[in-house]
């Protein structure tokens, strides 16, 4: 079974959603938005980018070395 996007609304009115795995796990958690429009886009943009995306190490590896 794959993830799911669920759209959820908080007490301001305003739209969010979040990225979950099969198992439940949440993935990833959006801003918020003042729109269901908005929130359906940047559920899009990340459907569109996340498959093509590339991986960048911007991590600190004399950081990570101590």
């Amino acid at each position: 079974m794959a993830g799911k996007f669920e759209i959820l609304k908080d007490s301001d009115d305003l739209y969010r959603f979040r990225l979950t795995a099969a198992d439940g796990t949440v993935v990833a958690v959006s801003p918020t938005f003042k729109h269901l429009q908005g929130v359906v886009a940047g559920i899009n943009a990340v459907r569109e980018n996340a498959a093509t995306g590339l991986i960048v190490d911007r991590s600190n590896s004399e950081r990570m070395a101590a």
